[in-house]
This record gives structure tokens, sequence and C-alpha cells, in this order.
């Protein structure tokens, strides 16, 4: 009787070691832990089955802006108004096809300094086909490719920094998994149909002067200053600025 209580016990024992690990290094209040599309629900998307459903419908309406899957896209994310802007080439200029709300994101404005701190990042980052990953448990991901030129130059660490599914962030970018299969499949066509990456700006917030006299304060004014550069300049041009680091800044031509 002594061993089975004792059995019973230590069984006990564990599980409660094991929930308190879990929610120790995976909780975090601010996150849908458990609504249906969480961490604890995390599930890989059958990419055939979402190219069969998807496509068509996707193409479909693309043809209504006169656009097709075929065209380069450019990203651009807004951290404050959690929105993802998906733009098509057309001709010699960019248009805007849609916007995504951002299901979450982790951290505050500003952007990321080391692995481990559940940053967001802001930057410009490119996506290449080799940082698409159809298998990931968070229903299909793409690689920001952080650190970049920039990061690296002020010693900034971090990884696999993405734009997935799932509706949960440790540091990226989450969407619903339904607005994630359709930015999968419109970044993944540009790249199989000759673009060579996909251009990903994020800001803190859309640019403007209101908005950069609201956060005149904040400690990353300089650093949104030089963002802010590069969005005036597709702004003004709708094309996505080539871009260098310099002298720990960003540089565009």
């Amino acid at each position: 009787m002594r061993f089975i209580k004792y059995s019973v016990f230590s069984v006990l024992l564990l599980i409660v070691s094991v929930t308190g690990y879990i929610l120790a290094t995976r909780y975090d209040p601010t996150q849908p832990y458990f609504s249906s599309e969480s961490y604890w629900f995390a599930k890989t998307a059958d990419i055939k089955e979402v190219k069969r459903v998807v496509t068509p419908r996707l193409s479909s309406e693309l043809a209504k802006s006169e656009m097709s899957l075929k065209e380069p896209v450019f990203l651009r994310i807004f951290k404050e108004e959690a929105v993802l802007e998906i733009w098509k080439e057309q001709g010699e200029h960019y248009q805007l096809f849609k916007t995504y709300g951002i299901c979450s994101y982790s951290g505050k404005l500003g952007p990321k300094m080391k692995e481990g701190d559940k940053q967001a990042p802001e930057g410009f980052y490119q996506v290449s086909r080799n940082q698409l990953n159809p298998n990931s448990v968070n229903h299909l991901a793409f690689n920001l490719g952080f650190p970049n030129a920039y990061d690296k130059s002020r010693n900034r660490t971090g990884s696999f920094l993405m734009v997935h599914g799932n509706c949960l962030s440790a540091g990226c970018y989450a969407m619903t998994d339904g607005h994630m299969e359709e930015i999968y499949l419109l970044v993944e066509h540009a790249l199989k149909n000759g673009q060579r990456f996909v251009p990903t700006h994020i800001f803190p917030f859309r640019m403007t002067q209101a908005n950069m006299a609201k956060h005149a304060n904040s400690q990353w004014l300089s650093f949104w200053q030089n963002l802010k550069e590069g969005h005036d300049r597709f702004e003004l041009t709708r094309i996505p600025p080539e871009i260098s680091v310099s002298d720990q800044s960003y540089e565009f031509h």
C-alpha cells in the first residue's frame, strides 16, 4: 500500500513539475493560448490541400485587379497598426493588392536587440526561396532573414524570426492560418516565377509626421528617422528602394 501511495505521489509530482515548466517557459498572458489557433493547438499545414483550395480563389481575386500570381510582390508591416500589406508589381510601379490584420506580435515598439527578448524586429529584410517553410508547425512560415547587415553591424542577435500562422508570437509576426495561406502562396509564386527575393519592410507605425511627433521622445527616434527615409522613398516612387548599410545606418538608392 505504501508503494502504491508513493507511486501515485511520484506521478502527480511529475505532472505538476512538467505543467509548471511549460507554463514558466511558454505561458504569456498577452497571447491567445487557449483559442483554436494557439501554441497548444499548433499544426503543420497540408500544403497540397492549401494550394488546391486557396490558389483558385486567390487567382480570381487577383484577376479582378488585373493581377496574377506571377508578378513580383513587396511586403510592408506596420507594428502599431498590426497590419501586413501585400503589394504587386504593375508595370513600372507597385500597387497595393491586400492588407491583412496581424493576429499577434510580441514585444513593443522598437527593434529586436538580442536572442530571447521576444521582440518582433523592425527594419528592411529580404525573403528568398530557401527561407520558405511549408512544414512549419505554425501553419506555414517564412524567415525574415534577421539579423540583416544592419543588425549585425550593431551586434544584434536573434534567429528564426518569422511571419507565420497559428496566431501566436514569441518574436515573430503571427497571422491567422487563413491569412497566412494566402500570404505564403503569394510570396511562393512570386519567387518561383523569377523574383530573386521579396523585400519586406517593417516599421513601428505608419511613418506620418504626426506619428513621428507623437513618438519624438522615444529612445528609437533616430533609428525610426532612418527607417522613414526608406518608407518615404517608396511612398514617392512606388518602387521598393535598393538598400545598403554604411556606418551602421541604412542607405537608399
